[in-house]
């Protein structure tokens, strides 16, 4: 049998080890929270819309016109983005503005693009 550096070669569970994952993973709600912000990150077109709007607010026209997409797909997008608590709207009269929720937001793309730059 060929030796896998990915593999372990003794197989022994380190209780200690299991344990202490155990007691600071995650409730599943949280969890699968969590999951989904990333998976809503990880499609381009959100993450551009995120990118764009943390810059300052934008209204779903500026979004579109940016993109190239339509407002109807925009809207779509920006729904999920506000289910998540990524987004959040603004309105001023007859326009709605977007903007990020708050710090958090730009701190997850910010590790993230400290990461990928490395």
């Amino acid at each position: 049998m060929p030796l896998d550096n990915e593999t372990c070669h003794i197989r022994t569970v380190h209780r200690d080890r299991v344990d202490r994952a155990r007691k600071e993973s995650l409730r599943r709600d949280r969890l699968d929270r969590l999951s989904l912000t990333y998976k809503a990150l990880g499609d381009p077109t959100r993450l551009k819309m995120i990118m764009a709007l943390w810059g300052g607010e934008m209204c779903v026209c500026d979004l579109a016109a940016f993109l190239g997409l339509s407002e109807s797909a925009v809207s779509h997008h920006l729904r999920r983005l506000k289910d998540l608590s990524l987004v959040r709207p603004r309105r001023d009269g007859q326009i709605l503005y977007y903007s990020l929720d708050d710090n958090h937001v730009a701190e997850l793309i910010n590790v993230g693009l400290t990461h990928v730059c490395e």
